[in-house]
């Protein structure tokens, strides 16, 4: 792994920037200013050989309520017949069960846990312990990330640790024999850099790759179309975006970068019967993307609905349900 020297002005002590939080104009999410990063910081060490894991051709967005061994069950067993996978987020303002402590409860609740690392709340020997945890429990994935920074009114008592960012998390990972996957912003600025920064991260030891949700899937298109000119090779699963309310819309648009197609948005919330089209948009998106040449899974990916997590995984399991049909 290598530690590289960190633009100074970057507030997430990065070295291989820029992250996928630069906002549409180009300011940093953290502080005022533009980010500290024009280009993509190419990786500097030596190229790493992923750890192959297999890229599920559905995977699940998992959210429960926090600190809740019975809700983890739960919530798994609706998710469990319509996925591949689950992929467990780690948010900035929804703490929840430490990593390794979540991936062995979902192991025993009957699902394959893809389990996010961030480099916010932890310095690099918890995240060291963790990837070494995941690995023994029998984690198949560990998606790390460097992590949205936290909001100035979010715990404001707590530190914000960064001491390493998302590559140099995924080549501590590859090495400790972990399969990593990464996120990458397909919107974000530098837009036209974005397919190489997933480059990078592939020699960095990425093993697999997961996309942000975008408007459009012409967008996917021609980002994997440049990724794949610039040697990308590993697998890559691309956003579905599902919503059927104004709360789980918001929740898709509440971070730089991310949007959705405003005709669509339109259409599901001002249909009769708004969780019916919702399913149906997201399904509809799932099969266009599905079709991109590189794009090998999905991710079923947001709240879905303002109701609570039970009822978002309700809907989260019939859209997955409806992709397999698709593709059985």
């Amino acid at each position: 792994m290598v530690d590289g020297n960190r633009a100074p002005e970057c507030p997430k002590r990065m070295t291989f920037g820029p992250c996928g939080g630069v906002r549409p104009d180009g300011q940093c999410e953290m502080r005022p200013g533009a980010c500290a990063f024009g280009e993509v910081v190419p990786w500097s060490g030596p190229p790493v050989t992923p750890v192959q894991t297999t890229a599920p051709r559905v995977l699940t967005d998992f959210s429960c309520l926090p600190f809740d061994e019975k809700d983890v069950a739960e919530t798994a067993a609706v998710l469990a017949p319509s996925c591949d996978a689950v992929l467990v987020g780690e948010h900035q303002n929804r703490p929840d069960f430490p990593p390794t402590l979540m991936g062995a409860l979902l192991l025993d609740a009957g699902v394959s846990p893809w389990i996010t690392l961030s480099c916010r709340d932890r310095n690099r020997v918890v995240l060291e312990q963790e990837l070494r945890g995941l690995q023994l429990i029998g984690v198949p994935a560990a998606m790390c990330v460097t992590g949205d920074g936290r909001g100035y009114d979010v715990r404001p008592d707590v530190t914000q640790t960064f001491d390493l960012d998302g590559p140099r998390l995924v080549s501590l990972a590859a090495a400790l024999g972990m399969a990593a996957a990464v996120p990458e912003t397909p919107t974000a600025p530098p837009v036209h850099a974005r397919p190489a920064r997933l480059v990078e991260k592939q020699r960095a030891g990425a093993g697999a790759a997961v996309l942000n949700h975008v408007p459009f899937p012409a967008m996917v298109a021609d980002f994997m179309t440049a990724a794949r000119a610039q040697g990308l090779t590993i697998p890559v699963i691309a956003a579905v975006a599902v919503f059927t309310d104004d709360v789980s819309a918001a929740v898709l648009q509440g971070l730089p970068g991310l949007e959705l197609d405003p005709v669509v948005t339109e259409a599901v919330l001002g249909a009769d019967d708004p969780v019916a089209a919702g399913i149906d948009a997201a399904v509809e998106e799932a099969r266009q993307l599905l079709s991109i040449d590189g794009v090998e899974g999905v991710n079923v990916s947001g709240l879905a609905s303002a109701s609570g997590t039970r009822v978002g995984a309700e809907i989260k399991a019939e859209v997955g349900r409806r992709i397999k049909e698709l593709v059985a």
